[in-house]
């Protein structure tokens, strides 16, 4: 089993689609995804996905390869958030806040995340930058706990795939005990 850090190194320089600027984010890459992982494999979390209105289109990539039968292991529990409160987008108080908390802590006995990606101050933002566990990929906003980048980088959406695609290996490899991801 490799260490996860050597692992996502040798990955990004061996994957001819992942570009090397992801290399120069492993510190920032690795203590996150591990966790990220470690919550979905070992605590047995449910992932919600959730983006700013401009990455949708994402949102549906992620979730339409997440679980793609080419990749030959086990369907794991991802989920789009408008399926679960259509009305995101006018969540303003702490109330609609703690509303939703009770509706997923229900839901999801074992436990549930945010995966996030899109600007940080969007209104879609503010319930997983509030929770413990959040996976966040956070625009215009240097936050700890989370993996910054620029809505104005031309590149940024590939850099988006780039990424999903280094996570997706990422989580194969830890269910397949090839890598050790730790809390």
């Amino acid at each position: 089993m490799q260490e996860f850090l050597n692992w996502t190194v040798d990955t990004i320089r061996e994957d001819r689609l992942i570009s090397p600027w992801l290399e120069e984010k492993k510190y920032e890459w690795t203590p996150l995804v591990s966790k990220n992982i470690y919550n979905l494999l070992e605590r047995g979390f449910s992932i919600i996905v959730v983006s700013d209105k401009e990455r949708e289109w994402f949102l549906e990539y992620i979730l339409g390869n997440i679980n793609s039968t080419k990749l030959n292991r086990p369907f794991l529990p991802f989920y789009d958030f408008k399926s679960f409160y259509r009305y995101m987008d006018s969540v303003k108080s702490d109330e609609d806040i703690a509303y939703i908390k009770d509706m997923l802590s229900i839901s999801f006995p074992n436990g549930y995340c945010f995966w996030y990606i899109g600007k940080s101050q969007d209104v879609r933002a503010i319930i997983p930058k509030v929770l413990k566990h959040s996976f966040l990929w956070l625009f215009d906003e240097e936050k700890q706990d989370a993996f910054n980048l620029k809505s104005n980088d031309e590149a940024l959406d590939m850099k988006l795939l780039q990424m999903f695609r280094l996570y997706n290996k990422s989580v194969s490899a830890a269910l397949f005990a090839e890598i050790n991801v730790e809390n």
